[in-house]
């Protein structure tokens, strides 16, 4: 697993950390029952806290995201499918905001963009 820390994103590490686990797990490249990294063992790779690391899985946990198993250590876990569409229903109203916000900039009507979704529609299927 390959997670990059940017120090100029403004984003707060175990943020980061969070959302990159959390985007490996929604992907499938980490998958059910999978072991992640260690939290001291990420924590050394990356050269950050112990604690900026375990704040992220201890959030990735309380989402839904991973389990942990006494003596053992972390595990992800298995898919909730309303998680996962939950996840998807929020990007696609951010990607909306972004259509609507560029729509306005172009001049362009809701039957413009609903005639654009219609026609992109059709293409992909």
């Amino acid at each position: 697993m390959h997670i990059l820390i940017d120090n100029k994103s403004g984003a707060p590490i175990y943020d980061q950390i969070y959302s990159q686990i959390k985007g490996q797990i929604i992907s499938g490249a980490l998958r059910e029952d999978e072991m992640p990294p260690s939290i001291r063992g990420l924590a050394k790779d990356l050269r950050i806290s112990f604690i900026t690391t375990k704040r992220a899985y201890d959030e990735l946990e309380k989402d839904g995201f991973l389990y942990t198993l006494p003596g053992k250590g972390c595990y992800v876990a298995p898919k909730n499918v309303e998680l996962l569409r939950e996840e998807n229903l929020k990007k696609i109203e951010a990607y909306m905001d972004e259509i609507y916000r560029l729509a306005q900039s172009c001049n362009l009507g809701k039957q413009d963009i609903l005639n654009m979704v219609n026609f992109s529609w059709e293409e992909q299927g």
